[in-house]
């Protein structure tokens, strides 16, 4: 994946939760749990696209 798509993918996410969090009314406790659920996805998905993530899912903790 290039940088340029990852920057794109970036704003994209950025501008719709912006236009999300302007112009949908919502209670304030429901907004933080939308952003923070964004927030981390967009972390997993850059881990994942940059192999981080796949490279820390083979080891196993436990048995």
């Amino acid at each position: 994946m290039s940088l340029i798509n990852v920057l794109l993918v970036l704003v994209i996410v950025g501008v719709v939760l912006w236009l999300v969090n302007t112009y949908i009314p919502m209670d304030a406790k429901i907004k933080k749990i939308l952003n923070i659920v964004v927030v981390i996805g967009v972390v997993i998905w850059l881990l994942r696209a940059f192999g981080i993530l796949g490279s820390l899912s083979q080891y196993r903790i436990g048995r």
